[in-house]
């Protein structure tokens, strides 16, 4: 009796065991998607990792940010973070995580928002951009970047930025893209008469952070040159690889364009989130990792 009964036992365990494999199977690969496991960094003790004030020149103004560092003395990939309109949500946890993966992380406010100097406009934002990379090619050395291994991840209107800097910059390869404005789209058909009543409505949201340039100003520039602003027709796009991710399908005629041309990697995804993603932000950094480590 008590052989069969220790034979039961072990079968009963064996039996316990497999089914713990087949669930520990399962939730392992639902961690790829919604969980992600963090420890304290272990300092490099000749180059531990840190956070460095920055001022970026960008033409005749100066831009406020900052770096935060990898470990090691070795120069590391660099992905700058490219905040939207007007910028409340940074994507500073991202930062912090990419950063742990061994990438530097620089984030920065465009001319004219949030203290730094110069004349906002959208245009500029991309041209900052411009400015902020030659900045890191300058600098490589002591901030210890790689500066063949530069990405951009935009936020909003920073997608937008991001996309369009991704085409002017021959030397970025990579572009993740969330939420990206679509400018083109929202002001193709507004008249000049449009544009007034919409910057004139009281309390806009979007004119208490630039204080130097009016908002009918700020868009106007979009209806005066409407053919920069349409994504589609930015043919360095096509040899590129970049992600585009949105809370809803407004992108998606876009993104169906963006796919026929493009010869190298895209994808484009739509997410049951928010603007800020706000449900879906273990998803976001997993997929960001994924994309960098490509």
């Amino acid at each position: 009796m008590k052989n069969y009964m220790l034979k039961k036992s072990k079968s009963t365990l064996k039996l316990i065991l497999f089914f713990c494999c087949i669930t520990g199977t399962s939730f392992s690969v639902k961690a790829q998607s919604d969980s992600i496991v963090l420890k304290d960094l272990q300092w490099d003790k000749d180059a531990p990792a840190g956070t460095i004030e920055l001022t970026i020149p960008s033409e005749d103004s100066r831009l406020a940010g900052f770096i935060y560092t990898a470990n090691g003395v070795q120069k590391h990939p660099t992905l700058l973070l490219l905040h939207g309109y007007p910028g409340n949500e940074r994507n500073l946890d991202l930062g912090q995580v990419v950063r742990a993966h061994g990438w530097n992380i620089i984030y920065f406010d465009y001319r004219g928002s949030w203290g730094s100097e110069g004349q906002y406009s959208f245009k500029n934002c991309v041209q900052d951009v411009v400015n902020v990379v030659a900045f890191c090619k300058k600098y490589s050395d002591s901030l210890r970047i790689d500066t063949s291994n530069i990405a951009l991840f935009g936020h909003s209107l920073g997608g937008w930025v991001c996309l369009k800097a991704l085409a002017e910059i021959p030397g970025i390869k990579k572009g993740f893209a969330i939420s990206a404005a679509n400018f083109y789209q929202q002001f193709k058909n507004i008249s000049t008469e449009q544009l007034k009543a919409f910057a004139a409505r009281p309390n806009n949201p979007y004119s208490y952070f630039v204080l130097n340039t009016p908002v009918e100003q700020i868009y106007k520039q979009i209806i005066d040159d409407l053919s920069y602003f349409n994504l589609d027709n930015d043919e360095a796009l096509s040899g590129k690889q970049y992600i585009m991710i949105d809370e809803n399908n407004k992108n998606k005629e876009l993104a169906e364009s963006l796919r026929k041309k493009n010869h190298n990697y895209f994808e484009y995804e739509v997410w049951k989130t928010d603007h800020g993603f706000t449900n879906k932000r273990i998803s976001l950094i997993n997929k960001v990792l994924s994309f960098l480590d490509k």
